[in-house]
């Protein structure tokens, strides 16, 4: 059975949603011990900025938000500077109390729809490499590893991060 959920742009109404939809992913992840968000680290000054210079979608089911992704078009601080080949997830995000199994899943084939519209031939992302279960996640959804990045996080702790990419069309 294949998940219902309606998507629309997030706009400044909806900062407060972001943030707790951030918040409560970085807690399971906590509580999963997947160490690589943090609560409190992306506030809505973040998410505005991602709204003015980007995409942000929201999963909607039976009417509650379900979900939501960052959409960006570059990102040169993780992948370098590239030519206009692929799109990028940031912050896929789901409420568990709300969004059936198999949304993440849907909000990936959002977001790379997106990208096939806009001409892309790739959709990238980076995930904790530490952490099995998300690669397996990703590689599950056709995401194969390309590389690896060492990153600093807000709260000045360093982490490695698995560099994902999955061909469209």
């Amino acid at each position: 059975m294949t998940v219902q959920v309606t998507f629309r742009r997030a706009d400044d109404r909806d900062l407060d949603v972001l943030v707790r939809l951030h918040d409560d992913a970085a807690r399971w992840m906590l509580r999963s011990r997947i160490d690589q968000w943090r609560p409190g680290t992306r506030g809505p000054g973040h998410f505005a900025a991602r709204i003015a210079e980007g995409e942000v979608w929201l999963a909607l089911y039976e009417g509650r938000e379900a979900g939501a992704y960052e959409l960006w078009w570059e990102d040169a601080s993780v992948w370098g500077t590239q030519p206009p080949v692929a799109g990028y997830v940031h912050r896929l995000m789901t409420d568990r109390a709300v969004a059936p199994a198999g949304t993440g899943r849907v909000l990936l084939a959002h977001a790379e729809e997106r990208m096939a519209a806009a001409g892309r031939r790739l959709a990238r992302l980076d995930c904790e490499e530490g952490d099995p279960r998300l690669r397996t996640y990703y590689e599950g959804a056709g995401y194969t590893v390309t590389g690896r990045l060492e990153k600093m996080a807000a709260d000045g702790r360093a982490y490695t991060v698995a560099l994902m990419e999955k061909a469209l069309g």
